[in-house]
């Protein structure tokens, strides 16, 4: 080992750099910020040569000629003086770390005046070296950064491609422009407007809209609770029930108008859509105000997570906020009783009697299973029952031939029903398998779109217009040769709408707005690999539903087809897809082992 020597400055800010800036993005974050706190009320983001060359401008408060070198160097800043400002935090930005640690990893050159000054301040970094003059300039800051990490070629080799990297800076704008309303935002990439928000009226549910599309705004209910007592606040909204997403990709949450990663957040809003949505998670957009001394913003270099003085209590008023928010859509889908339901039919007896032909009597019509309907001419006696099936239906009994003519068909394994219209049941020799047709139909759709190398497509004379944000149409775009490869052709009417040309021959029954939001659902979840994407959704789209009725032919082809696949035992999502259980077993739980 040799000896100790001192660091020079600059390999101090690299080495700090590599804890503050990770790629790009965490450039923008940090200097868009800066103009959140300077006040701007207009801000706008550059990028371009493969996301190493950023340009961020604002109209805010500028830097004073006297204070801009000082603001270059490490640990100075404007916003706290002293340890106990730590716990009073009300920036976004409070270590002074990021200036000093972008200018050595970077050449920048900032642009800057106050309003107090007629002239402006030009200021050049590079090797964290700073060199000041004087220039004129209107009131405000730029920010011009060239050749990130030009001096640390290890970092480049990490980097994901250029589309990647965009996406992060991307989605951090929509995430900051959704909490500040009041603030005119736009993003351009290679000189192309990517993103723009208008401030217009400075109201969250336009900048909602901006950034997403109408579908999403009218599928919202607001949420807006104060607590005097403990100075806390939570505003936003919160997606219906009904209106969901197959990750937490769409979850914002902000505390005092930073946006974190909170499991006590998050937590609260799973516990109320718990009983609503299943596996589904909703779209959220909440801003929780509280005290700066009740919460700590210091945790994490990038001040994603927060530690609460009061965790139980900020659970809790989060909980009962979505919960009441929520409340009169889930009185209106309360299950109707058995006496209610009797009610109901009485009623609708009297009402059709006078329809109803001399030889049906009115109750059995309600009541009973018919083969066939009388002939009513009054609407409301189509609610006559269909026969109902057993819950587990034994299909290779003879009586079904009489309502499927099935082709003559054989394989090895004995399908002796289906349950719940969900689960096919195999009879082995050594034990009963119970496998979810959904699931195993789309591991083998899956696995053979994926050797496949031209998907059949069908040509969709008329198609819907479907609304998009302006970052999803870039996202759809970029991906445009990728979602060809798997039968989807796609047109932009506008800068926010698209239709469909052309999809996959096996979704010909999936609605297109039904497609593309999967698409785009599953495309932002994961950016490192979007045809992977794009392959799961249109394997999942295609593929039988659970709750649908399955005649022996139908059962036969989806085991024979998914035994034929190379990963029987999980569906693409990682779901398994059968569950057995051996004969032993079941003759052990029964007693019949002796």
């Amino acid at each position: 080992m040799g000896r100790i020597v001192q660091l020079s400055k600059q390999v101090i800010n690299q080495i700090a750099a590599g804890e503050v800036i990770e790629r790009p993005f965490s450039v923008v974050k940090e200097l868009v910020e800066n103009s959140v706190d300077a006040g701007a009320t207009r801000i706008s983001v550059e990028v371009s040569n493969e996301c190493r060359d950023l340009r961020v401008a604002d109209n805010g408060s500028g830097i004073h000629p006297e204070d801009i070198l000082l603001a270059f160097s490490k640990h100075a800043t404007s916003k706290i003086q002293t340890g106990e400002d730590l716990f009073d935090v009300k920036t976004m930005g409070f270590r002074g770390e990021a200036l000093a640690s972008i200018i050595s990893i970077s050449k920048l050159t900032c642009t800057t005046r106050t309003k107090d000054f007629d002239y402006g301040t030009k200021v050049e970094c590079q090797n964290s070296e700073v060199k000041q003059t004087q220039t004129g300039c209107a009131v405000g800051t730029i920010m011009e950064i060239r050749d990130l990490f030009y001096n640390l070629p290890a970092r480049l080799k990490f980097l994901k491609s250029p589309k990647t990297e965009f996406a992060y800076i991307s989605e951090f704008m929509q995430s900051i422009a959704l909490v500040h309303p009041e603030i005119s935002f736009e993003l351009k990439f290679n000189g192309k407007t990517s993103f723009k928000t208008t401030a217009q009226n400075e109201q969250q549910i336009q900048t909602i809209k901006e950034v997403f599309s109408n579908e999403v705004v009218s599928n919202l209910k607001p949420v807006l609770k104060t607590d005097a007592l403990s100075g806390l606040k939570i505003s936003g909204f919160v997606s219906t029930p009904d209106y969901t997403r197959s990750s937490k990709k769409d979850y914002y949450l902000y505390v005092n108008s930073r946006l974190v990663k909170c499991p006590v957040f998050q937590k609260s809003i799973d516990t109320v859509y718990k009983n609503l949505i299943g596996s589904r998670y909703p779209f959220i957009v909440l801003n929780l105000e509280i005290p700066p001394c009740d919460v700590d913003v210091n945790v994490h270099p990038t001040k994603k997570e927060v530690r609460y003085k009061n965790p139980n209590q900020i659970f809790n008023f989060i909980y009962s906020s979505v919960d009441s928010a929520l409340k009169s859509i889930i009185e209106r889908e309360k299950p109707v009783f058995a006496e209610q339901k009797e009610n109901n039919t009485q009623e609708k007896i009297k009402e059709v009697e006078a329809y109803v032909p001399a030889n049906y009597s009115v109750a059995e019509i309600f009541n009973k299973n018919y083969d066939e309907k009388p002939t009513i001419s009054h609407p409301n006696l189509e609610i006559v029952k269909p026969t109902p099936r057993p819950l587990v239906q034994n299909v290779s009994t003879p009586i079904q031939s009489k309502l499927v003519e099935e082709p003559e068909y054989k394989i090895e394994d004995v399908i002796i029903g289906q349950y719940k219209k969900t689960y096919i049941l195999i009879e082995k020799e050594n034990g009963l398998e119970i496998v979810d047709q959904h699931i195993a139909d789309e591991r083998y759709i899956y696995e053979k779109l994926k050797k496949t190398k031209n998907v059949d497509c069908q040509l969709l004379f008329i198609s819907d217009v479907l609304e998009v944000s302006a970052t999803d149409k870039a996202l759809l775009e970029t991906n445009k040769e990728k979602l060809a490869r798997f039968g989807y052709e796609i047109d932009f009417t506008s800068d926010t709408e698209v239709i469909f040309r052309k999809i996959p021959q096996l979704l010909s029954k999936v609605s297109p707005k039904e497609i593309l939001a999967d698409i785009l659902e599953n495309m932002h979840g994961d950016l490192d690999n979007i045809e992977e994407q794009i392959l799961i959704t249109t394997s999942c789209k295609a593929a039988v539903k659970a709750n649908t009725y399955l005649n022996q032919y139908q059962m036969e082809e989806i085991i024979k087809n998914w035994r034929t696949t190379e990963n029987p035992e999980t569906c693409p999502h990682g779901r398994p897809v059968s569950k057995f259980f051996e004969h032993k077993d079941l003759a052990k739980f029964f007693q019949r082992n002796k």
